[in-house]
């Protein structure tokens, strides 16, 4: 698409009288790592990133673990400077360091790398932090995985509740939580509103129906991710741009509106200059508007 036709293309969604008239109740937020660290050979500054990303149309940002005190203050004030909240925080640590690992070393630099995540949002108010909470390998069993991630989350919520943020866990391309089904079992077993849901829809496509898993996990998701993938020959993943993959977006629409999903959304997809903010931007107000 080149800049003409892309111009007419917002120009034509801006008249068109279906734009938000079945809109979901989300807000758009969009991953820190996707927004530009430089323009024109210049750096950009936090707040200069995060004004991007408003002035793009997306309303908030979910940022990273950050481990230097004076950083995380640098972030906190650019969401404040630029009125793009913070609404969630993705660990850093949960895949070089797994909760699931039978090596307690191991265990303890991932446990302490979510406590610094959960300080992270909790300084920038962020509701969650996102954490993948295992990985099967061969050397850990699915139940091995199962067991002592749910061990060591436990010891975490303490740490949840006090800073008041949810332990959202996401299910990923980690050979667990295959199914809709045992995802809601898992959440269920730890009977805590401290634990909850981080529901990516293109990481199900492989072997699932997004749609499906979230009229599934319905009031369990407390955040989503927004990608768009396709699967040649049923075999390996490719990313495609929003809208063009093999989700049925119109189908997670109506399964979003069926369980009244109200929260953010963020897209995770590759990073780009403003022009290609502002196109992803404006499919993503096609698929909340239901086109």
């Amino acid at each position: 698409m080149n800049r003409r036709q892309f111009v007419s293309v917002l120009g034509a969604a801006a008249a068109s009288p279906l734009l938000r008239a079945n809109r979901l109740p989300i807000r758009k937020g969009i991953i820190i790592d996707m927004l530009p660290k430089e323009q024109d050979g210049k750096p950009l500054s936090y707040r200069e990133r995060f004004e991007l990303a408003r002035n793009c149309g997306f309303q908030s940002i979910e940022a990273q673990t950050v481990t230097d005190s004076s950083e995380a203050k640098e972030i906190l004030n650019a969401s404040q400077a630029a009125g793009m909240p913070i609404h969630s925080v993705m660990n850093m640590g949960h895949w070089e360091w797994p909760l699931s690992s039978p090596d307690p070393a191991v265990v303890e630099k991932g446990a302490q790398r979510m406590i610094v995540s959960m300080q992270n949002a909790n300084l920038w108010g962020a509701q969650t932090v996102l954490l993948v909470p295992a990985v099967v390998d061969p050397k850990t069993t699915y139940q091995g995985a199962w067991t002592r991630s749910q061990q060591e989350i436990r010891k975490l919520i303490p740490v949840a509740e006090k800073l008041q943020v949810v332990i959202a866990v996401e299910e990923v391309w980690n050979k667990f939580l295959l199914s809709p089904l045992e995802f809601a079992r898992y959440i269920d077993e730890f009977n805590s509103p401290w634990v909850k849901a981080y529901f990516d829809v293109g990481n199900v496509v492989l072997f699932g129906y997004p749609q499906d898993w979230i009229r599934t996990l319905g009031p369990r998701i407390v955040k989503l991710h927004i990608k768009d993938f396709a699967f040649p020959q049923r075999k390996v993943a490719e990313w495609r741009p929003l809208r063009e993959g093999e989700i049925d977006w119109k189908e997670v629409h109506r399964a979003l509106a069926d369980i009244n999903y109200r929260g953010d959304a963020t897209l995770e997809l590759n990073g780009g200059d403003e022009p290609y903010l502002r196109l992803i931007s404006h499919r993503f107000d096609q698929i909340l508007e239901g086109l």
